[in-house]
């Protein structure tokens, strides 16, 4: 007998917490990537651009765009790693329809040229939340945690996902049934 979604929403509660090792990026943060990033993207603030200007500030030299972090703590395309990248085990879901719904990300400090930045992710949350398509659709929380030499927490990049049935896997499981939601953590802050 197949198992219901509560069944699989509480193996997959049990993957919560669990982590990749951190990788580190490949190269310490550079001054000309964040030039060209920030050409690239039209944004002229000073503060990434101009070294005068930002040994004037009280970061005292200059710090990466925010959303630049998240490219700098990759390990990038070439040459190719040795090996590859540790990546979070599937989160168990009775569907196989995923739709990506957001991606957020929250920065804690600056970072500057000379760092040296790791990165890994980590299985936040996952939880049941009916949608039209399925009264009973798995949501997961996923965080990539960046951080410093100091072993700092720089930057989280949050993303939000679901996978849900089709219309012939509800049916096999007795129909569109409105679900009550399973909340699995502290993470969603909802009760």
């Amino acid at each position: 007998m197949a198992k219901t979604p509560e069944e699989i929403l509480e193996e997959a509660r049990k993957l919560i917490g669990t982590e990749t090792k951190p990788v580190p990026m490949r190269y310490p943060v550079e001054y000309d990537p964040i030039r060209r990033y920030c050409h690239m993207n039209d944004d002229t603030n000073p503060l990434f651009l101009d070294p005068e200007y930002a040994k004037k500030t009280k970061y005292g030299e200059v710090i990466c765009p925010p959303l630049f972090i998240g490219i700098a703590g990759g390990s990038g395309p070439w040459p190719p790693p040795k090996e590859n990248a540790p990546t979070l085990p599937p989160v168990p879901t009775p569907g196989d329809r995923s739709i990506n719904l957001t991606t957020e990300w929250e920065f804690f400090k600056p970072v500057k040229v000379g760092d040296r930045l790791w990165s890994k992710s980590r299985i936040a949350d996952v939880y049941i939340l009916s949608i039209r398509l399925d009264p009973q659709a798995f949501w997961t929380l996923t965080e990539r945690i960046i951080t410093n030499q100091d072993n700092e927490v720089v930057a989280i990049g949050r993303n939000l996902g679901l996978k849900h049935r089709t219309p012939e896997q509800i049916k096999a499981a007795g129909g569109q049934k409105e679900a009550p939601v399973w909340y699995a953590t502290k993470f969603t802050g909802k009760m």
